[in-house]
């Protein structure tokens, strides 16, 4: 054991991003604790090792992922109490996000071991930097459910988020998941796709929904590959209608065409029909006009 990382003394866990792609987007600040710490709790070992070995830090490493985190947590936290230090790393970007390792990181709180992040690359900011939807506000959905019926679920209680949605899909579900988008918030609602980040084929598109679905459906190329799926919030003027017109027209619109449905919703709440049918049209509601 080193004894000691500059200044700090042992006993430490420190909470390490790596790339997420291109291997030279990692901090100085980074490659030394990965070097200096007594053991390195990985993902995949095999994978990160690879990292490891390019930037020649042969540090040893141990797997934890979501399988085998409940069995060693006790353990490393009790190795940490006699003085260990340890990194935790991710396969790629920052740990925790939609990773594991909160497990490992309550437990250490909880025992009071000091907790050191080292920031560094994460593939949901990235892709917000880049995209030109509000950065403002926005929430991270991290994946999405792989069954239809509850991701269609989960996307219809964002209806109304105004802030900017994040979500991260794989390739075997990016096609499905982008319909069930376009079906739930209406297809000129407008979106972002940002594909393999920092990589050979990196992509980042924006466009309404109706858009880029037809798009990544029809390119065999665009369905490779890891994904960041960014989507602009419902419309401000929500609130700006009211509950009640709001509440109106989702129930009429799924019974009546929208015209005659926003000519109801108008003379129960008041507001203008013109209005009310404008933010049905940009919200995605009802089959015929």
């Amino acid at each position: 054991m080193s004894g000691k990382i500059g200044n700090i003394k042992k006993g430490k866990l420190f909470i390490v991003a790596t790339p997420i792609g291109n291997r030279e987007d990692i901090s100085q600040r980074a490659l030394s604790i990965l070097s200096e710490v007594d053991q390195i709790a990985a993902e995949d070992t095999r994978h990160s090792n690879a990292l490891l070995r390019f930037y020649g830090i042969s540090t040893q490493t141990i797997s934890l992922h979501e399988h085998n985190e409940d069995k060693r947590v006790a353990w490393l936290v009790e190795q940490m109490e006699q003085g260990l230090t340890l990194a935790l790393i991710s396969d790629a970007g920052t740990p925790l996000i939609s990773d594991p390792g909160y497990r490992l990181v309550h437990a250490a709180q909880i025992a009071g071991i000091q907790i050191i992040p080292v920031p560094g690359a994460n593939a949901a900011i990235t892709a917000l930097s880049a995209a030109g939807l509000p950065t403002d506000r926005f929430i991270f959905e991290g994946f999405l459910p792989a069954k239809a019926g509850s991701r269609r679920n989960h996307l219809k209680a964002l209806i109304d988020e105004s802030r900017t949605l994040v979500f991260y899909e794989s390739s075997h579900r990016i096609v499905e998941s982008l319909q069930d988008m376009h079906d739930t918030f209406g297809p000129q609602r407008d979106a972002a796709l940002a594909r393999e980040l920092t990589k050979k084929f990196e992509t980042i598109k924006t466009a309404p929904l109706v858009e880029l679905l037809k798009w990544v459906f029809s390119d065999a190329d665009q369905q490779r590959g890891e994904f960041v799926v960014l989507v602009r919030g419902c419309d401000d003027s929500s609130s700006e209608l009211g509950e009640i017109s709001v509440k109106a027209m989702r129930v009429l619109a799924k019974q009546l065409p929208l015209r005659q449905a926003s000519k109801l919703a108008a003379q129960i709440s008041g507001k203008p029909r013109r209005e009310l049918y404008q933010w049905a049209l940009k919200n995605g509601l009802g089959g015929k006009h």
